[in-house]
């Protein structure tokens, strides 16, 4: 039985729309060739998996001739908040107290980091 597709990002799909988040449109030949350097990936992987992505509404594409150009139908934001709430519900029973009470006590936080979180907080001078 084929396993069931992710409606989260994978670490490929991620790259795909990073390169596309930067560019606002693409083919996939420059898809390919944006990441080819960093990561040698090869035109029918690019291919295969932007495919994926439009199957599951992460981006759309008109084509250009033979080219298929695609463009990202979701903001980097909503596909942080979405793999950010993913992983909330999974990892760290729902709760965002847990997910920052680890990251301060992984020592993961510079002190800069810190500062600037409790003045989102509201905690300055605290």
């Amino acid at each position: 039985m084929a396993r069931p597709k992710s409606q989260t990002l994978t670490k490929a799909e991620q790259r795909i729309m990073h390169v596309l988040w930067e560019q606002g449109e693409a083919s996939v030949r420059q898809i390919t060739d944006q990441l080819a350097a960093k990561y040698n990936l090869a035109y029918t992987t690019v291919l295969t998996t932007t495919r994926i992505l439009s199957d599951k509404g992460y981006v759309k594409y008109r084509k250009s001739g033979r080219t298929h150009i695609f463009t990202a139908l979701i903001s980097k934001q909503s596909a942080r908040s979405s793999a950010l709430k993913n992983m909330l519900g999974g990892l760290f029973e729902g709760s965002p107290r847990l997910l920052a009470q680890h990251l301060i006590e992984a020592d993961d936080l510079s002190q800069d980091d810190i500062k600037a979180l409790r003045a989102i907080l509201g905690g300055e001078g605290k």
